[in-house]
């Protein structure tokens, strides 16, 4: 997964994650602007879980949209 095309297309992506650990704020969420390494660090901090587990589990994320494109931009 390319996080360069996360970082640019965050507004599209951030719904994804919001949905995926909603326990994130849209604060947080606004802190993180599609940066791979703060979104680990909020979820583990929002969710009380390992490094290890935060990692598997954005893998996991990264599995499931990997074929998602960001949408054309005009």
């Amino acid at each position: 997964m390319n996080w360069d095309i996360v970082e640019g297309n965050w507004k599209q992506f951030k719904g994804k994650i919001r949905s995926r650990w909603g326990k994130l704020t849209d604060d947080q969420l606004d802190l993180i602007a599609g940066k791979r390494i703060e979104l680990a660090g909020k979820i583990q901090e929002a969710y009380g879980i390992t490094k290890d587990e935060v990692e598997m589990q954005i893998k996991l994320f990264e599995d499931q949209i990997k074929d998602l494109k960001p949408a054309a931009t005009k």
